[in-house]
């Protein structure tokens, strides 16, 4: 069970060079790791085979990394840690790094416990994007980025199972220190410490066992409505809403609705495994965390400046002023003027057989389930928008294995990957999968900057506001198998857990379309998750529909050898009209319409000279022009949110982040500050 924001499944690079031999023992300790996570014998994980071919992935591979540095003591980057590559190459990387060759390259960061486990520190990136999404900071925003869902639980014990469920929060909420953290209006977050009267998260129970089949329909269908909409903020409370809701058939539902500030889609398989086995026994007790989420965050505030996170940005930024846009998918809206409330979802599922004979034809082509959707993905896409070369955004896991306790938090460290997609005119679609495993597994091998980060700098030198990257794709396979277990079948007075019967709804800001694929009980299930006023249902039936029937194509085994028909065009297309655009792909440039009134020059009057002066000590740069543009000074959205709250603070005024991204100045802001307030 899975919530956003999550890895993508083992993709990886050819090698490039083979380091040199390491002992017989290291290589069989290594084997012996994958033997572990692989839940297989040493004799199935031969030295020359690649982790891929052996079923391993890029989710695998980070539990993998955490039993390396456990067992052996030894700290890989997970870009070392490739899953074409076999035992003997790893152990030979392990060998060398010991030797102090330099051929690895582990971070040179400790993560330990901090002394004040209550002390600030800051948000992860894609944490931020969230957040400042909530402020209304961006096109397609939401008061509350998370997920809902509810399952369906068979036979509870009304009486027994909401103080079991009640008390199973409480002591995880002891246990998983992030349930009980709190985003501050500076664009930290702290923790809560465990006696506090507000840190656990609290449970609700309707009990409707009483009332006719159809009023207790309504009032489920009224639950639902209220928590998809209505999502919990850890800026004003809890980040994690749970509810209970019995059924007069005598079944239940488990409500769940988590902020994406706080837990993302590995987070959430560890979040119901703990959730459940406590439930299941009043007595059990999980083993302890030596760390918790604010000791990894703080430990990665010493990765900017290091030699691995300078190669990755140059990595990154050499090849910015090549990346095309995003696809140009038809528009009937404007997304500035929309303001969705609900993402629109279609679903469509793989049954446990075809599911499993899709991964064979996988294995068999050399390429990860998650290499070969994301290929038929962008044909799909490509063949809905017209062009060849896109631009597409991914959400990954990127826990960087730091300590061996790493994969057993639960928090928000995923972030995103930008993804150029550039399909030869006339592939086979065999081709496109290994080439989309080569592309993600070299984007992934410089995950030390995220794509948060990355499109930060794209936007500053598109110059525009707008999201430019707002088609993704995502997926979870292989969160099960890294963790070690599915979810139980059952949980004591729970009952049994259905996790077929189940209801979600997403709201991710910055996100006009996604294809989100996980696995429920063997069963592979896709997801598209869109902002429905921006597309003609029309074309979003026809687009799911060719995804879905590439993808049972890819089942038959008769889609891998075909020809892939696509468009002529390479590029996008760009509306030369005015008005509301009729494509997605082109980010709309900021222009510079200034009046007389706010040319260029030096601040005028009091007011732009506090902005100024205000700018100047934020961003640690003089601040002289009245026309100087906030972001192009190096501001950010998070600088910006905390800007405009100290402005607010201070008496100066109120202006919201939408209203300040139509002037981002020093003139346009003084302006703003002394107008009404106009939303």
């Amino acid at each position: 069970m899975t919530i956003p924001s999550a890895p993508l499944s083992g993709v990886g690079t050819p090698d490039i060079g083979t380091p040199a031999g390491a002992p017989p023992e290291l290589v069989r300790a290594v084997r012996e790791v994958w033997a572990d996570v692989l839940e297989t014998d040493l004799a199935s994980v031969p030295a020359d085979a690649g982790f891929l071919t052996l079923g391993g992935d890029s989710v695998l591979a980070v539990r993998m990394a955490a039993l390396l540095r456990k067992r052996l003591g030894v700290a890989l980057a997970l870009a070392d840690v490739r899953v074409e590559h076999s035992a003997a190459h790893l152990a030979a990387l392990v060998h060398e790094h010991a030797s102090a060759t330099g051929a690895a390259r582990p971070l040179p960061l400790e993560l330990r416990r901090r002394e004040d486990p209550g002390a600030p520190f800051p948000l992860l990136p894609l944490q931020q994007g969230y957040f400042v999404g909530q402020q209304g900071g961006w096109e397609l925003s939401y008061r509350s980025a998370h997920h809902y869902v509810d399952i369906g639980l068979i036979d509870p014990d009304p009486e027994e199972a909401p103080e079991a469920l009640r008390d199973a929060l409480e002591r995880l909420a002891e246990h998983q220190a992030v349930l009980r953290a709190r985003i501050l209006p500076d664009g930290r977050q702290r923790i809560l410490p465990p006696d506090d009267p507000e840190a656990a998260p609290p449970l609700r129970v309707q009990d409707l066992r009483d009332l006719p089949d159809e009023e207790a329909a309504e009032r489920l269908a009224g639950i639902r409505h209220e928590m998809s909409t209505e999502g919990p903020d850890p800026s004003t409370g809890c980040g994690l809403d749970m509810r209970l809701t019995l059924l007069p058939d005598g079944t239940a539902r488990l409500h769940s609705s988590a902020s994406l500030l706080i837990i993302d889609g590995w987070s959430s398989g560890v979040f119901y495994r703990d959730l459940f086995a406590l439930v299941s026994d009043y007595n059990a007790v999980l083993a302890p965390l030596d760390i918790d989420f604010g000791d990894y965050v703080t430990a990665l505030g010493d990765l900017p400046g290091t030699e691995q996170w300078e190669a990755d940005r140059a990595w990154w930024w050499d090849r910015l002023d090549d990346f095309p846009l995003p696809p140009a998918l038809p528009l009937v809206a404007d997304p500035a003027e929309v303001a969705p409330t609900l993402m629109g979802t279609r679903q469509a599922t793989l049954d446990p057989v075809r599911w499993d004979a899709l991964r064979e034809h996988c294995a068999a082509h050399g390429v990860t389930p998650s290499a070969a959707l994301f290929a038929a993905f962008g044909v799909a896409i490509s063949r809905a928008c017209g062009h060849r070369r896109f631009l597409l955004n991914t959400l990954q896991l990127n826990r960087l294995p730091l300590h061996p306790d790493v994969p057993r938090l639960v928090g928000a460290f995923s972030s995103t990957m930008l993804v150029p997609v550039d399909l030869p005119a006339a592939p086979l679609f065999t081709d496109l999968a290994r080439i989309a495993q080569r592309d993600l597994g070299e984007a992934m091998a410089h995950n030390l900057v995220t794509g948060v980060e990355v499109s930060r700098e794209l936007g500053r030198r598109l110059g525009t506001r707008r999201p430019v990257a707002p088609v993704v794709f995502q997926s979870t396979l292989g969160v099960d198998a890294a963790l070690g277990s599915e979810v139980p079948g059952e949980a004591g007075p729970l009952g049994v857990i259905d996790l077929a019967s189940h209801h979600q709804q997403l709201r991710t800001p910055q996100v006009a379309l996604e294809l989100r694929l996980f696995e429920l009980r063997g069963e592979l299930v896709m997801v598209f998750s869109l902002v429905e006023e921006l597309f003609d249902a029309k074309d979003v039936d026809a687009l799911f529909a060719e995804v879905t029937g590439l993808v049972e194509s890819l089942v038959t085994g008769d889609g891998w050898a075909a020809g892939v028909p696509l468009p002529e065009a390479v590029d996008a297309p760009r509306d030369g009209a005015s008005g509301a655009p009729s494509r997605l792909s082109v980010p709309t440039p900021v222009t510079a319409a200034w009046d007389g009134a706010e040319t260029p020059g030096a601040p005028r009057g009091a007011l732009e000279e506090e902005v100024a002066a205000r700018w100047s000590e934020l961003l640690e740069r003089p601040v002289t022009d009245r026309a100087a543009d906030f972001f192009a000074l190096g501001g950010d959205s998070l600088l910006a949110v905390r800007m405009l709250a100290a402005l607010a603070r201070d008496g100066r005024g109120r202006v919201t982040p939408r209203r300040f991204l139509e002037r981002p100045t020093p003139a346009g802001l003084a302006r703003a500050l002394t107008e009404p307030a106009g939303d």
